[in-house]
């Protein structure tokens, strides 16, 4: 009786020792009386089961859209780029419009893998499995832009640096337009990797579960053999914090590079040092409000409201309130100097053609603006910070804001260039420009909808690790223990002995 009344003393005392370094205020992030079965039921139930309707709808959409992307790659390939609107002076705007929007849609799942686990913040677990298969599939989008673009695209390997032939034909290694081919295939990588090594305990959970011989088998395979052994989660734990290490960087990096597309020319508007720290935080800003998109969906359809919890909801639109002030006072900044530089060529590309109300592009600065530096700003406001339908319409707003910020910075610095004999019409894109846009959502939403189907859209071993912590129902428990007086231990050690 003594050992047990020692042994209760030791585990209070490591309960008030917890205590003092996790808040009680924070709610849990797994809601109800949750163990280690019922979190494998739960996650891996969608993967084990008949698709709903909602989801055979959401499927076919995306096919659909995907099938009219193919045909307007098609009919460019065939045809050439003069399928698109494309003049002497706009030469890229819808497209490399899309292309960095995409990269930026793919930063906040490394931004929630790497970065937030290198700092254990415990609250990634619940989205960072679908945030960073997010950050694959819309790399993948984004990689087919400057693919397609060439027209003769089976010449594509021409822009490879090899030893050839060819003579002075040879890659430009100080072009930015290079460095983004380095920088993403880096990235896509790295990204794929982390998710997949990510993936193989839950995989194997799902072979061990699996009474069907083609799912043991492809589950399997995939699994690598994983065992659970001591041996195997020392190396997964050591490889997850190298591709971290590696992915950290990666986030800051890729987009700065894509921001030297614009930033190492002389196109006014574009020949500014503030685009690589400015870039990098729309494109978290971006990436946190798709997440948001996905998350909500997925939560309802897949009925797991007690892993993707409001708390979640509300850390992640704190994040897009702060990157959206961000990106805010980067607009400001670039008023600000265009006025300050006395540049007649910047002052013209800010305040005649962007910040002018009356210019031909006037209204999407304006919706720019709206959308992601006033809108956001609801988000102090804790009451609309925890609202799903408030956070859904808000983060396709953000979307389509950021969208409209990479159309304002190509447009309006290229359709009025430095001789007024060559400025362009009013540029709109063709019906085929718009198909290859929607066929990237297409490619996009089925891949994210075959995901959801074969592979748990939650990582099952890291909710499993922060249950004893983050759990509804143990986070009760060592509440208990902390309100307990010593006079109630006195009588419980009595009661016992």
């Amino acid at each position: 009786m003594l050992l047990f009344g020692l042994s209760r003393q030791i585990q209070k005392e490591k309960n008030m020792a917890l205590l003092k370094y996790e808040s009680q205020v924070r709610p849990p992030l797994v809601e109800g009386d949750k163990n280690y079965h019922q979190i494998s039921e739960d996650i891996v139930r969608p993967i084990e089961t008949n698709p709903s309707k909602l989801w055979w709808t959401g499927f076919l959409i995306a096919i659909l859209l995907l099938c009219f992307g193919i045909f307007a790659i098609t009919r460019e390939v065939i045809y050439g780029v003069g399928q698109w609107n494309l003049n002497k002076t706009v030469g890229w705007a819808w497209d490399i419009t899309n292309f960095v929007w995409w990269i930026g849609i793919g930063h906040a799942g490394t931004l929630i893998s790497a970065i937030l686990l290198l700092f254990r913040q415990q609250w990634r677990t619940g989205v960072n499995r679908a945030a960073e298969a997010m950050t694959i599939f819309a790399v993948i989008c984004a990689g087919q832009f400057p693919i397609w673009h060439m027209g003769r695209v089976w010449l594509a390997f021409f822009v490879l640096p090899y030893p050839n032939t060819r003579g002075s034909l040879w890659p430009n290694f100080n072009s930015a337009l290079l460095w983004d081919v380095f920088a993403i295939s880096t990235y896509f990588t790295v990204s794929l990797l982390f998710w997949y090594c990510g993936l193989l305990p839950d995989l194997a959970t799902i072979r061990d579960r699996a009474k069907l011989k083609w799912r043991k088998f492809f589950y399997g395979v995939a699994s690598f053999g994983w065992s659970g052994s001591t041996k195997h989660w020392q190396r997964h734990e050591a490889l997850s914090l190298v591709l971290a290490g590696l992915s950290t960087p990666l986030v800051l990096s890729v987009h700065t590079i894509v921001s030297f597309d614009f930033a190492t020319s002389v196109i006014p508007g574009w020949h500014t040092t503030i685009f690589p720290p400015y870039f990098v935080a729309g494109a978290v800003f971006s990436g946190f409000a798709m997440v948001q998109s996905l998350l909500v969906i997925t939560r309802k359809v897949l009925k797991l409201e007690e892993y993707i919890t409001i708390e979640h909801i509300d850390v992640m639109n704190k994040i897009i309130v702060l990157t959206g002030s961000i990106v805010g006072c980067a607009y400001l900044t670039e008023l600000f100097i265009a006025w300050y530089g006395q540049n007649k060529f910047e002052t013209y590309a800010f305040f005649q053609t962007r910040a002018n109300p009356f210019s031909p592009y006037g209204w999407s600065y304006y919706l720019m603006m709206s959308c992601n530096v006033i809108s956001p700003q609801i988000f102090w406001f804790r009451k609309l910070r925890r609202n799903l339908t408030v956070t859904f319409f808000m983060s396709v707003i953000v979307n389509i804001g950021m969208w409209y910020e990479r159309f304002v910075i190509i447009a309006t610095s290229v359709f009025r260039d430095y001789v007024p004999s060559s400025w362009s019409t009013y540029y709109t894109p063709t019906i085929y420009e718009i198909g290859f846009y929607l066929g990237t959502f297409g490619l996009f939403f089925t891949c994210y909808f075959l995901f959801s189907k074969f592979f748990p859209v939650i990582a099952v071993a890291e909710i499993k690790h922060i249950l004893k912590k983050a759990g509804d129902n143990y986070k009760e428990k060592m509440g208990e223990a902390e309100r307990e007086t010593p006079e109630e231990f006195a009588h419980e050690m009595a009661h016992a002995h």
